[in-house]
């Protein structure tokens, strides 16, 4: 991955502000099942940061059932670092951020707000270079790769079928399952037929042995990865031990930074960096040049639409061509920004400066959570 272009000395930062955000949507599902409640809200934290020159930057902070506690994670945690300053190098700004707090949280909720700010920060360099952050990041021209429909779970074998045609009907030639049940699995690949790659996202349901015990349900089905299958989700001995067996595994969604990442990369097939959780843009292109250098193709983890989703594609150009990018299969009640949805079954970068986001702010005062 080429290395990010250098400029002079940034002006220093005056403001940052953010913006707590409740949307509802529809997925079509139960919306039980892996979560403290029903889930039908998606929660982001908006990140705003302005310069002394006027430039403005925004970052999102992974939000889902902990909204309150990460805003006050960026308010309290970050901010004090971020205001006054004048911050050039954000990789090692992020790095002496990581030391500060580690007493704190070394991961957690201490990175979902870290990784807004730096996603936030980034957008905000790359705005003052007036072009879009891959090209700052030594990109060469914008692309598209191709997007994965993500399916919530149903666990029902009708409702997958229904969403499974509809995806298909969208354009999307490849589908992720967030299924456990067998019979559930094979009503999918029997829906898209056997020309459409197929995962099953098991978000660590399994122990090492009913994950052997399913192999044979893998295999019938031609899984491409099968995603977290194991509880920890940093077990990544027994993720290993799960390739061993013949099934292809992708993990690291609940992981962050590059160090962390670096034992994924040793495990498994496919790394599954999330950029709102990772520790952002920093982070996300070190684990770039991580899986460059072990010949891994990083499939990004992108299940939301706020600035997290910008900057993750627009880190596409410096991904390669394998390269898979999720896109959660729900309809939000509104959207945070004019959001780049999949045309059959592609997503790409934009040529616009920094990420790309625009905040609709009539959304954002709509959806405000008071804190």
């Amino acid at each position: 991955m080429p290395e990010p272009i250098e400029r002079g000395t940034a002006p220093r930062i005056i403001s940052l502000k953010t913006y707590p955000v409740r949307i509802p949507f529809e997925d079509g599902g139960p919306g039980t099942g892996g979560t403290p409640s029903r889930w039908h809200m998606l929660d982001m934290v908006l990140i705003r940061v302005e310069d002394e020159e006027g430039n403005i930057g925004w970052g999102e902070a992974f939000a889902y059932f902990c909204l309150e506690a990460v805003n006050a994670a960026v308010e309290r945690m970050i901010a004090p670092f971020v205001v006054g300053q004048s911050i050039e190098d954000i990789p090692a700004w992020n790095l002496g951020i990581q030391k500060k707090l580690h007493l704190f949280g070394r991961y957690g909720i201490t990175l979902f707000a870290l990784s807004g700010v730096d996603i936030a920060l980034w957008d905000l360099k790359a705005k003052r270079a007036g072009m879009p952050l891959w090209r700052l990041l030594g990109g060469t021209s914008a692309v598209a790769r191709p997007a994965y429909a993500s399916l919530v779970r149903y666990g029902s074998a009708d409702l997958i079928a229904v969403q499974c045609r509809k995806a298909l009907d969208l354009g999307y030639r490849h589908i992720k399952l967030h299924e456990v049940a067998p019979n559930v699995i094979r009503r999918a690949r029997e829906v898209v037929g056997r020309d459409v790659p197929l995962m099953v996202d098991a978000n660590c349901a399994w122990t090492l042995d009913e994950v052997a015990d399913l192999r044979d349900v893998f295999k019938e089905c031609d899984i491409l990865w099968v995603e977290e299958p194991l509880f920890p989700p940093d077990d990544y001995a027994g993720m290993a031990a799960v390739e061993a067996q013949g099934t292809a595994v992708g993990t690291g969604e609940n992981a962050s930074t590059n160090f962390d990442f670096r034992r994924i990369i040793q495990s498994v097939t496919y790394p599954q960096p999330s950029m709102t959780k990772v520790g952002g843009v920093s982070e996300f292109a070190d684990i770039l040049r991580s899986c460059d250098r072990a010949g891994k193709v990083a499939m990004a983890h992108t299940p939301y639409f706020g600035p997290g989703y910008f900057a993750t594609l627009a880190m596409l150009p410096l991904m390669p061509e394998g390269t898979l990018v999720e896109y959660l299969f729900v309809e939000p009640e509104a959207w945070v920004a004019s959001t780049p949805k999949p045309r059959q079954g592609m997503l790409g970068a934009t040529n616009a400066a920094g990420i790309g986001f625009e905040p609709d702010l009539d959304v954002l005062a709509r959806y405000a959570v008071e804190i």
